[in-house]
């Protein structure tokens, strides 16, 4: 089998090719405001590198979010034309189970995304990706409660430059774990994909103000 993998829900482009449990390709680079001008081309690249096409694809597997709204779109837009056009089935899986699978030596995982005035995405997984807190939209120092009952053993992955206390690592995916942990997830009809925000979106939350 092989999986196109892509995750374009923060500042960063994660993508990969793997096949036989193997990387045939990847890009892993940060473009913050240019990954919608840059992303797609970027992905193109990868595939001449690999001398494939997007037909050659067996499943995709996409990161839906939370993140950035609008790298959420970026991502949701190419996936689910390439699985709509070329019938390649696709599944979805959270930013955050994807980053609570970093983090090896600690107990606990705590993936955390910056969601602006003092709010945070996250949820707390144990090494078995396991949810102790469900994944959601909530105020950092809620978080911080929630985390305090867990003593030592846990850890933050986050990309983000947000103020908490703990031990925190960067988040660099393994893409070969992603895949082998959710390769065999349920696929979903293209149509149905949607972006997984967690929070309204500031025109939605205007809206019902």
């Amino acid at each position: 089998m092989r999986y196109f993998y892509l995750d374009t829900t923060s500042s960063y482009l994660y993508t990969a090719i793997v096949e036989n449990n193997k990387i045939v390709d990847e890009v892993k680079k940060k473009f913050g405001r240019d990954l919608s001008a840059e992303c797609l081309s970027e992905i193109e690249d990868m595939f001449n590198r690999c001398n494939l096409k997007p037909n050659d694809i067996d499943k995709i597997i996409l990161v839906n979010g939370p993140g950035s709204f609008t790298g959420c779109r970026i991502g949701i837009t190419i996936a689910k034309t390439m699985a709509w056009g070329l019938k390649i089935p696709i599944t979805t899986i959270s930013s955050l189970e994807a980053m609570a699978l970093n983090g090896d030596d600690y107990s606990y995982h705590i993936p955390l995304i910056d969601a602006r005035r003092d709010y945070v995405f996250a949820g707390i997984y144990d090494q078995d990706n396991n949810e102790v807190l469900k994944g959601q939209y909530l105020k950092r120092e809620t978080l911080e409660i929630a985390v305090s009952n867990l003593g030592d053993e846990y850890v933050y992955i986050t990309n983000d430059d947000i103020k908490i206390d703990g031990k925190v690592i960067g988040y660099d995916p393994d893409i070969i774990d992603i895949v082998e942990k959710y390769k065999d997830k349920e696929t979903i009809n293209p149509h149905a994909i949607d972006a997984n925000y967690l929070k309204l979106t500031e025109a939605e939350e205007k809206l019902n103000a």
